[in-house]
């Protein structure tokens, strides 16, 4: 009711409707977006703030929703479906209230189906106390977890978390994953994750640190290692499948990726 702003969301182009006021207050992403001819903008007095549509296609209807109505009320309807992308959006918009109430929606619901994507989410937006709460879960299951298409599409840093220097205690979720619930030697339920580790995509320094690591733990074959920094010499991934080439998503760039593309020239 009496809306002066309105956004044009998702695919689906819906259309919300709401209030410049409210929106500028509640959050500074917000507050530069409509400021125009809000007092204190450099804009000339009486110019007309825009009334939009301002057009938001890579976002969900729900999702933008649900952002819209913590900026009202201070809560938030989330389900397992949206929390994510929820999460995502409380950071973009700089919204820290609203991404503490995502963690914790995540942390209470989490599933095997979701862990994983939630702990890529943890690692990307730096939430530690959300990224060791899936090691824990991740830790209790881990072998429904690695038969999970989201375990495939971690990235490097989320699969080996680097090591600050004053975290001597912090360990990797695979090497070390407790015996005492798997019922099982750790080589052995390691072998089908460690058979879709990347190991092309590390870059020289982290290899050898993995090689170092992989001389205590004896996980990784050292057949892997090798041909890892044989596509280092070669500059191409010779003898190592075409899908341990490819950057899952999340995986930070390098200059040696681009000669494992087979179609790069």
């Amino acid at each position: 009711f009496h809306s002066d702003v309105t956004f044009v969301v998702g695919r689906e182009q819906q259309k919300v409707f709401a209030h410049r006021c409210v929106l500028a207050c509640r959050c500074q992403a917000f507050r530069g977006m409509l400021g125009q001819g809000l007092p204190g903008s450099e804009d000339p007095p009486g110019s007309i703030p825009p009334q939009g549509p301002f057009i938001l296609g890579n976002v969900q209807p729900e999702v933008f929703l649900a952002v819209i109505e913590f900026l009202y009320t201070n809560s938030v309807t989330l389900n397992s479906h949206i929390a994510l992308e929820v999460l995502t959006s409380s950071v973009e918009y700089g919204l820290q209230d609203l991404c503490k109430l995502c963690i914790k929606f995540i942390k209470d619901t989490l599933s095997v189906e979701q862990v994983c994507e939630a702990l890529q989410a943890a690692v990307t937006y730096g939430q530690a106390d959300l990224q060791q709460h899936c090691l824990a879960f991740i830790e209790g299951c881990t072998a429904a977890v690695v038969r999970t298409q989201g375990f495939h599409e971690l990235s490097d840093t989320a699969v080996f978390p680097p090591k600050p220097p004053s975290a001597q205690g912090f360990t990797d979720p695979i090497p070390h994953i407790s015996q005492a619930v798997l019922e099982r030697p750790v080589p052995e339920v390691a072998a089908l994750p460690v058979q879709e580790l990347r190991l092309p995509l590390l870059a020289p320094s982290e290899l050898a640190t993995l090689e170092s690591h992989n001389q205590r733990d004896l996980l990784i074959p050292v057949e892997s290692i090798a041909a890892a920094w044989r596509s280092h010499a070669l500059r191409k991934g010779s003898g190592v499948p075409s899908r341990l080439c490819r950057p899952r998503r999340g995986t930070r760039p390098r200059d040696h990726h681009r000669h494992l593309d087979p179609h790069a020239k």
